[in-house]
């Protein structure tokens, strides 16, 4: 377990919060629920930058969905190659 996840937000809130099973209908409200609850949590970078190293492809990390945070990683790569 990484040190920061002591001091996030999210150990207050039930983890399937963070998991909805569909982005659309209900899962879509359950996502919004879920990024308020990141939006005050005091090591919410910590926990995206984790999400983008190990690629974690399912729920609301550091307050991105999997949409977003795979967008993240396609524009890291794209500047990575840009740059060689």
């Amino acid at each position: 377990m990484e040190r920061w996840t002591q001091d996030a937000a999210c150990t207050e809130v039930d983890p399937e919060l963070f998991f909805p099973v569909s982005a659309l209908g209900p899962g879509a409200a359950q996502t919004q629920r879920a990024k308020e609850v990141c939006a005050r949590c005091p090591v919410r970078a910590q926990c995206l930058g984790w999400a983008l190293e190990t690629r974690q492809r399912a729920g609301v990390w550091g307050g991105t969905d999997e949409k977003e945070r795979a967008t993240m990683l396609r524009r890291r790569a794209t500047a990575g190659s840009a740059a060689s």
